[in-house]
């Protein structure tokens, strides 16, 4: 298998860290406490990468002990200890600590044991106003055990869900860490969210509770969502309770529970100790091509497996401020509220990622003292785009990684933020672009502090994670595109699907192609220095007599033309064996799809990838469309294109806007075909 050759590979990095980042690195701590105490390979102070080379190779060879140093450099607690480590390596199916018990809510909260912290912020939340309001760490332990004790009152035990409809405000972590806290389970939804995605969801997992708001403000504008929640309501027969959080100050409706009233007196919180494989929360894929899958993810393998990768990964501790844009309904979400078992406080920002304009969030990174700065590929793009210049223009000096996700950083995006941070009095910037999974809420590969960063490029896989890039033949392959895979456990793996008793859906979704090993679906290449390079999703690539190339790989290139502000490329197989592979273009305000405009994007490709990936047509369109979460959606465009009906071949509840999607189906149905020509 090729691939084209990486446009933008440099024989030097774009950055390196200093030797007192390296040495003050939580990371590095910990390679010589785990060479000390567990047999890690000794590290080499004067070779940072070939160091942290051999401890990743350590940390999947000797997995176990790997986890257990893990336990032990970050001092979980088990109320009873685990009888081993991994009982059964085999997947689906690896079974983690049998024996022991514990409680993640316990974990998040325990920096407000310490009487010195009780006052700081556990919490900054940052509204469109963009000025910061704390919660403290011995106020969200109170409000924890109210609502803990409130939920005990209403009959929640451990097992049942307790599910929110809300966007990233406290009261969200307040209700999820509660609900761990009695050993339920937790799902959540955003606002933005139509009644029937919501119910799409929740009507799986039948939950016993609901905490809701009366709306959400967004865009500088109010969205009153009362009609939806009195549909979740009606529709929703197992619930006992709602609790109504009044954000735009409408009255809780009849029968349901005030929030000031459940949270009005702190209790200190009761934290039920559950088996390590207990579920903790319900997460959601897209559901683009039906109901979207639940996957059930453990109190223990979250734990831990946060706890290593925002402890050694992103080197977070007491004293950072984490912020990532995100919203209830992406794991992202999951993942920051991790942030407090890192005894950090975390930056909760609800409302439009450019508002009241592009520069928002890099704004709210500068009021809230921000050291990790988490943000998606296309926020960075569109403030290249726009002219931002964040380090010239905020106090940014706190800020030590700028991190991506959601989609692969392309090339210029590294340049942009290093050139934008070199500029200035800030100096240079660790640019951690992160790559992983809602089905594992955590990343297989991203951020290390110890390593360089290399243009286009994700630093290294994690430790614990057994990453491979596979040929057809489930051969492993180096700087070569291959199917992304993981070869051995991780703990955060869900450990069912919820309605799947038979975990048929759960085999079919990661172990078809495999059996035993888990395939993500994404086209990855696995360089011979240890980086990895992201090309898309594998299920969308794009296979022009037989040379494959990831869709991500033509996003890069084409949307550096000003006039692109997104695209969205499709190979569609034809009944005649023929392969049409269109580009959409969603055009910048004033840009027009002339020949000129054509000419450059084709000269683009053809001479920046490949001239066989030079596209058939290219197609102006209204918009590109998502996924709710933001992602672009390939795979139901490319069936529409193909001629399947639009209620088959996506889930209109789980798109950004079903009438962009009408617009594809109307092309499909209006283009010329072989037997018209």
């Amino acid at each position: 298998m090729t691939t084209a050759a990486h446009p933008d590979h440099l024989p030097r990095p774009l950055w390196q860290p200093g030797p007192e980042r390296i040495a003050r690195a939580q990371l590095t701590r910990f390679h010589t406490w785990a060479a000390e105490r567990h047999g890690a390979p000794a590290p080499d102070p004067a070779d940072p990468a070939a160091s942290y080379a051999a401890l990743h190779r350590w940390s999947v060879t000797e997995l176990a002990r790997f986890w257990q140093a893990v336990a032990e450099w970050f001092e979980v607690r088990f109320a009873t200890p685990y009888d081993t480590v991994l009982a059964d390596a085999a997947m689906p199916g690896a079974q983690w600590f049998p024996g022991a018990t514990l409680n993640y809510a316990e974990h998040a909260l325990r920096a407000a044991e310490d009487p010195a912290r009780a006052a700081e912020p556990a919490l900054l939340h940052v509204d469109e106003s963009h000025e910061p309001r704390p919660v403290g760490w011995a106020e969200l332990r109170g409000q924890v055990g109210a609502v803990a004790a409130e939920l005990r009152r209403l009959g929640v035990r451990p097992g049942d869900r307790v599910s929110g409809y809300l966007p990233n405000i406290p009261q969200a972590v307040v209700a999820l860490l509660a609900t761990a806290a009695v050993g339920a389970v937790w799902t959540s939804c955003a606002p933005d969210f139509g009644a029937r995605s919501v119910l799409d969801r929740f009507q799986q997992v039948e939950p016993v509770v609901l905490f809701t708001v009366d709306g959400y403000r967004y865009g500088g504008k109010e969205h009153d969502r009362t009609e939806t929640v009195a549909e979740l309501r009606r529709e929703l027969p197992t619930l006992r309770a709602v609790v109504h959080i009044p954000l735009l100050g409408t009255p809780a409706p009849e029968g349901a529970l005030e929030w000031d009233a459940v949270v009005r007196e702190a209790r200190e919180p009761v934290f039920e100790q559950v088996p390590f494989d207990h579920p903790l929360w319900v997460l959601y894929s897209s559901g683009t091509t039906g109901l979207p899958k639940a996957i059930v993810q453990s109190q223990g393998g979250i734990l831990i497996e946060h706890l290593k990768q925002l402890g050694l990964h992103c080197d977070l501790g007491p004293g950072d401020r984490f912020f990532w844009y995100t919203s209830t309904g992406w794991m992202m979400w999951n993942f920051l509220v991790s942030g407090l078992l890192a005894g950090a406080t975390v930056v909760l920002y609800d409302g439009s990622p450019g508002y009241p304009d592009t520069a928002a969030q890099w704004r709210i990174a500068e009021r809230t003292g921000t050291t990790l700065y988490g943000t998606s590929a296309a926020y960075v793009m569109a403030c290249r785009k726009a002219g931002v210049h964040p380090a010239r223009d905020f106090d940014l000096s706190r800020v030590a990684c700028v991190a991506t996700t959601g989609s692969p950083l392309p090339p210029d995006g590294f340049r942009w933020i290093h050139d934008e941070f070199a500029a200035s009095s800030t100096g240079d910037m660790w640019i951690a672009s992160v790559s992983g999974g809602t089905d594992v809420c955590s990343c297989f590969a991203g951020a290390a502090p110890t390593l360089p960063v290399h243009i286009g490029e994700l630093q290294a896989p994690g430790l614990g994670t057994d990453l491979q890039a596979w040929n057809p033949s489930g051969e492993p392959v180096l700087d070569e595109v291959g199917e992304l895979v993981v070869a051995q456990p991780m703990p955060s793996m869900p450990v069912r699907f919820w309605n799947d008793p038979d975990g048929s859906r759960y085999r079919d979704s990661y172990f078809d192609m495999f059996p035993g090993v888990w395939r993500h679906g994404d086209w990855i290449t696995l360089t011979s220095r240890g980086t990895v390079v992201i090309h898309g999703r594998s299920d969308s690539t794009l296979n022009r007599q037989g040379v494959r190339m990831g869709s991500a790989d033509i996003y890069e290139a084409v949307e550096r033309l000003p006039e692109i502000r997104e695209s969205l490329v499709i190979g569609v197989e034809q009944p005649d064996g023929g392969y049409w592979m269109p580009l959409f273009v969603h055009l910048t305000p004033g840009a027009t799809l002339d020949q000129g405009l054509c000419d450059r994007i084709k000269r683009t490709i053809r001479e920046q990838l490949s001239p066989r990936h030079v596209p058939d047509e290219i197609i102006e369109v209204p918009g590109v469309p998502h996924t709710l979460t933001g992602k672009r959606i390939e795979v139901p465009v490319k069936r529409l294109l193909q001629g399947t009906a639009l209620d088959k071949a996506v889930n209109p509840g789980s798109v950004d806007n079903v009438e962009l999607l009408r617009f594809y189906e109307r092309l499909a149905r209006e283009r010329p075909t072989e037997a018209d020509a």
